[in-house]
């Protein structure tokens, strides 16, 4: 069996594997952003086939996909690491992602590295992965199934330890709030209060941005002052365009 495992707050991830995944007929899909599943019940079998796909956040894998990813059994599974990133750089996500699925008892094969449109910073990688990016991916889909049917081990670039996750928080703000209620249900670790969604507990926040890309009216932003403070900050390192890796 095939799954597709990702944690897509923002859609990139999500349309990054499918891409990756397209080699493969049939296949499950694992949503890491539904906090209300319990992820112990995933056992896998050294037969299957896992697509796994999160975000870099900051050069890391997000904490809250590590800890759901951590509860699975990977059962000598072939696994398929996918870091997607905004154009900046994935840094350890790779590495960490490896040793994540290792230690779940996953076999990694084999890789990939997807540039997607910048969760918070929208301007930059607009519209990736692209219709160009579409035929690269799925040209790679074929490679990976091949190398997945293969066996075999894989390397990819990164340090351990790994860099000390050093993001800036920034819990999306929502003053124009129409109270429809579908941040609440999409955010990954519930820091959007059922009773009032203008408010976001700030403890809880990841930055995922999946709120603010889910309000159907727009609502929720991140403070226009902190934003502008951020694209000073990293807007250097996030130009110029960043192209696809492939590991096998």
């Amino acid at each position: 069996m095939f799954y597709e495992i990702t944690f897509s707050p923002t859609g990139g991830t999500k349309k990054s594997a499918d891409l990756l995944s397209a080699a493969w007929n049939e296949k499950v899909e694992i949503d890491l952003m539904k906090k209300a599943d319990d992820f112990s019940t995933y056992t896998f079998k050294a037969e299957d086939v896992c697509l796994v796909a999160v975000p870099s956040f900051g050069g890391r894998v997000p904490a809250t996909a590590t800890e759901r990813l951590n509860q699975m059994q990977g059962g000598g599974a072939k696994a398929i690491a996918v870091v997607v990133y905004g154009n900046r750089e994935y840094e350890d996500t790779l590495v960490e992602l490896e040793d994540t699925l290792k230690n779940c008892g996953f076999q990694p094969v084999g890789g990939a590295a997807v540039v997607a449109e910048h969760s918070i910073l929208r301007e930059f990688a607009a519209g990736r992965p692209n219709a160009e990016d579409a035929v690269q991916l799925k040209g790679w889909s074929e490679k990976l199934k091949a190398k997945a049917a293969e066996g075999g081990s894989v390397s990819f670039p990164g340090n351990r330890p790994y860099k000390v996750y050093g993001a800036i928080p920034m819990a999306p703000k929502a003053e124009t709030c129409q109270g429809c209620g579908k941040c609440v249900s999409i955010c990954p670790v519930g820091a959007i209060s059922a009773e009032n969604p203008k408010e976001t507990d700030t403890t809880k926040c990841i930055t995922c941005m999946a709120c603010v890309a889910a309000c159907p009216m727009q609502s929720r932003c991140i403070d226009p002052m902190m934003l502008a403070g951020v694209k000073a900050k990293l807007g250097p390192a996030l130009s110029g365009r960043k192209e696809n890796e492939l590991f096998l």
